[in-house]
């Protein structure tokens, strides 16, 4: 049996926790099973008092005490898994957890190391969303792909599954937005067995709750490129 760490950063999501939960939970793949790890980023609203009305939907519930950003949040996370694969969820519900099968397939049927999951290889539906946004991925992921000699489509979707050996979260130095690269570029350069898979997606606008903004291609950008000459 394999055990999935399913990591669940979450931030004034009092709205989605719940329908999220019970969707990871709904999940079924023969030979898998789920371990949830929900980390509060400090909230301010009632998402922490909803969660521990349910303990029943999480294997464990990390409360930070003030709001550190998503990178600290999943790094929280990242230490406090135990399973043999990492798989990120964001709380908002732009990414189904009716997904899990397909990435868990190349792991089951190919022992895969890493799987990343891709909003651009045909998949079942995706909602219409900000252009600026499919810009500024195509860029961050033909740099990603011209550096570290990968063919990558979406380097920048949540779901991101890979063996939990390959990463030490101890040595992670970021905690911004620009985190999500530097896990993926220190995978990578260990040539592991990687493969893509599509993934549908119900993105939110800014007025739902999106926090990413332009400026964060910045900090992507030089991680990047200075974590493969590091």
């Amino acid at each position: 049996m394999t055990v999935i760490s399913v990591i669940i950063p979450t931030y004034n999501e009092q709205s989605t926790i719940l329908d999220i939960l019970q969707k990871v939970k709904n999940v079924e793949v023969a030979d898998a099973s789920f371990e949830v790890i929900v980390i509060d980023d400090g909230s301010t609203d009632k998402t922490v008092e909803i969660l521990e009305k349910e303990p029943d939907l999480y294997t464990k519930l990390v409360k930070m005490e003030l709001n550190g950003g998503k990178g600290a949040a999943v790094n929280t996370g990242l230490k406090e898994a135990t399973g043999d694969f990492i798989l990120f969820q964001d709380a908002d519900l732009e990414y189904d957890p009716a997904d899990y099968p397909k990435l868990l397939q190349p792991i089951l049927n190919f022992n895969a190391d890493v799987v990343m999951g891709s909003r651009c290889v045909a998949p079942e539906y995706t909602r219409v969303f900000y252009f600026w946004h499919l810009v500024g991925n195509r860029i961050i992921t033909l740099l990603f792909n011209i550096f570290y000699n990968t063919t990558f489509t979406d380097i920048y979707s949540c779901y991101l599954l890979y063996r939990r050996s390959l990463l030490d979260p101890q040595r992670l130095k970021t905690e911004g937005w620009d985190q999500h690269a530097e896990i993926l570029s220190s995978l990578v350069k260990q040539r592991p067995v990687i493969y893509e898979v599509p993934i549908s997606y119900h993105g939110r606008t800014y007025d739902e709750g999106k926090k990413i903004k332009a400026h964060h291609i910045i900090a992507v950008i030089w991680t990047i490129i200075t974590k493969r000459f590091s």
